[in-house]
């Protein structure tokens, strides 16, 4: 007998601009890139509730919700306003060199919703 294809497609992650050239010009859906060696901070609009997973995220500018699954990266958002640099603050939660990528991607991710934001040093 022999095995039957599979059924999973594969998906391609495709921007929106390339799709509908009207949007081109329109304000950018990458995600914003967070200088590891910057300061950031929780935006001022933002409201940071912990919760049993991890914690909510409320901007009450733009009105988006995040939900943060990960309680060391709550404990990195919450250390963002006293670290000198996003690379501190995740030192100072104690994550690895090797795992700060990881982190670094989320933060940038926080950082597109408008949910943190670079700060003067």
């Amino acid at each position: 007998m022999t095995p039957r294809p599979s059924r999973t497609t594969s998906w391609r992650s495709t921007r929106s601009s390339r799709k509908y050239r009207s949007t081109a010009c329109a304000a950018s859906t990458d995600p914003a890139a967070v200088n590891p060696d910057s300061a950031w901070q929780v935006h001022p609009k933002v409201s940071v509730r912990p919760e049993s997973f991890g914690a909510l995220l409320y901007h009450f500018g733009t009105r988006k919700l995040s939900f943060l699954k990960d309680r060391t990266l709550l404990a990195i958002v919450e250390a963002l306003d006293e670290a000198p640099s996003a690379r501190a603050a995740c030192e100072a939660v104690g994550v690895s060199a090797a795992a700060q990528p990881t982190y670094l991607q989320a933060l940038e991710t926080l950082a597109a919703s408008d949910m943190i934001k670079e700060r003067a040093a």
